[in-house]
């Protein structure tokens, strides 16, 4: 039996529970520096509005940091609250 395709989107980017966790760990960790509606031009940090869609690039610079001006957040974070954060950017992506 298949899904509805309106279900089969929902799942594509992680369902609202998923979502409103990764919307709680952001407010908590990462607003401070990229800014409450994902976007601060007040420093250097990227639109995360406009993050390109790679999961594994997202997962990737959260873990490891970036260019030594985003502190790693691997042994913070669990893998779960990671996944929960890149559901939550998905969600707000602008195409």
């Amino acid at each position: 039996m298949t899904m509805p395709a309106i279900a089969q989107q929902a799942n594509a980017g992680g369902d609202q529970a998923t979502i409103d966790k990764g919307k709680v760990t952001y407010a908590q960790k990462c607003s401070h520096c990229h800014g409450p509606n994902m976007v601060n031009s007040g420093t250097v940090t990227p639109d995360l509005r406009t993050h390109p869609d790679d999961k594994t690039r997202f997962v990737t610079t959260v873990k490891q940091g970036k260019n030594g001006k985003m502190p790693p957040w691997g042994d913070i974070l669990s893998d779960e609250e990671i996944s929960d954060l890149w559901a939550f950017v998905a969600s707000r992506r602008k195409p």
